[in-house]
């Protein structure tokens, strides 16, 4: 098996240019101490942050060598620092031997079965200033928020399709989309989805009790970057600014009896070894703390959003990314791994191939985009790299002689 490596433009990472200096000297007056919860945010007794992030500022990925890297590979249980090796520039040249032992993990756990499953964007209201996100506050875009007779149209739309794995998204706005608004959202999909998973604003863990409670199986929260200081100018206002509360979410949700947690570094808005390190440290903390919880990694690279077509991952390239992703593979062997459409199709067939095993398909970013008919329609978050429809996805894999599954879970 050869590894393709693909090249990729990296022309500029994200900074605080590309705002006006009327907002960034309003944002420098108003801030607030993005590391200080906010009332009614729900304060955990716990130290897994604390432990994920001193992990995090102690990794030095370039004092790895080439020996390091063949220790962690000739291993079948591997530690945290065989995982710190994986990731480090030493383990580079040893890319096809990464990808051979990530995909004997892969069938070794999962056979060559892929899950498939589409996002649906039920609002794109958002409270916070996230200067790489297409839905933040101040971008102008056309809003809208999907009435519960809308939503259940785009559901039994993407039913039609085969599909029976639903993951529910929107804004991050408790105004416009509250914890009642999802949960109902959550009660209409569990009359056409067998899991569901939700992609929403960090919650308290009682009210990802009542989410549970409404259907949701599982919960991602990506993290964006575990670097405090960099989350603070990026995250220029709103709740999301709270980086610890961002960062103890999945716990809160373990808490409030989801069965599972996804976790992920948006790649290329820091250091991205360093993030894709604490992303693994963290997953694996939680797991060790919760045995019985079903963990989940993304591994998502900036993508162009509307009114700025300049946010590029920095310094990652299709090497790294594989790299990044044969290393959860190595070091949480049963974890799930998911590729999204911000990845186009010939390298989303490739990682399936190795490692990941979880694929979407028939993707929208937008408000409203699976019913013609809808009158709620909305921007999307940011451009899609992979429009392949359910049919075509599924094809590609068949072709791949991996085994397509719509869903692992039944209800009794």
């Amino acid at each position: 098996m050869g590894v393709k490596i693909f090249k990729m433009s990296t022309e500029n990472h994200v900074n605080e240019s590309i705002l006006s200096e009327e907002i960034k000297e309003h944002q420098k007056e108003n801030r607030i101490d993005h590391m200080t919860y906010l009332p009614g945010m729900e304060v955990l007794e716990s130290d897994v942050a604390d432990r994920v992030i001193a992990a995090m500022e102690a990794y030095d990925y370039n004092k790895y060598t080439a020996a390091d890297v063949r220790r962690a590979l000739a291993k079948e249980n591997r530690t945290p620092e065989d995982f710190a090796a994986l990731l480090s520039p030493a383990a580079l040249p040893y890319l096809e031997d990464m990808a051979q032992a990530a995909q004997r993990e892969t069938r070794k756990h999962f056979g060559n079965s892929v899950y498939m499953f589409t996002p649906l964007y039920i609002a794109n209201y958002c409270e916070n200033y996230c200067i790489y996100c297409g839905f933040n506050c101040h971008n102008k875009i056309r809003r809208a928020k999907l009435t519960y007779e809308a939503i259940e149209k785009e559901m039994a739309a993407i039913a039609e399709t085969g599909l029976e794995e639903i993951l529910i998204l929107t804004g991050e706005s408790r105004s416009m989309s509250d914890v009642n608004y999802i949960g109902e959202a959550c009660k209409i999909a569990r009359n056409y989805f067998k899991v569901i998973g939700l992609e929403v604003y960090p919650m308290n863990s009682e009210e990802y009790a009542y989410l549970h409670e409404c259907g949701a199986d599982y919960v991602t929260v990506f993290q964006e970057t575990y670097h405090a200081d960099k989350y603070e100018t990026l995250h220029l206002a709103g709740h999301k600014r709270i980086f610890p509360y961002r960062i103890n979410a999945q716990e809160r949700a373990l808490k409030g009896g989801m069965r599972g947690v996804g976790f992920a570094a948006l790649l290329g808005l820091d250091d991205f070894r360093k993030d894709a390190f604490a992303t693994g440290m963290h997953a694996y903390l939680i797991q060790r703390k919760y045995p019985h919880a079903e963990i989940a990694f993304s591994c998502p690279r900036l993508r162009p959003i509307i009114n700025n077509d300049k946010i590029n991952p920095m310094d990652v390239h299709e090497a790294q990314l594989l790299q990044v992703v044969t290393a959860y593979r190595l070091f949480l062997p049963f974890a799930s791994i998911t590729v999204s459409t911000r990845e186009c199709a010939r390298v989303r067939d490739h990682l399936v191939n190795i490692a990941a095993t979880k694929i979407s398909a028939g993707v929208s970013t937008g408000i409203g985009s699976h019913v013609e008919e809808l009158e709620e329609k909305g921007d999307e978050q940011f451009e899609i790299s992979d429009g392949r429809s359910v049919t075509e996805v599924y094809e590609a894999l068949v072709a791949q002689q991996l085994q397509p599954v719509m869903s692992d879970y039944i209800y009794v």
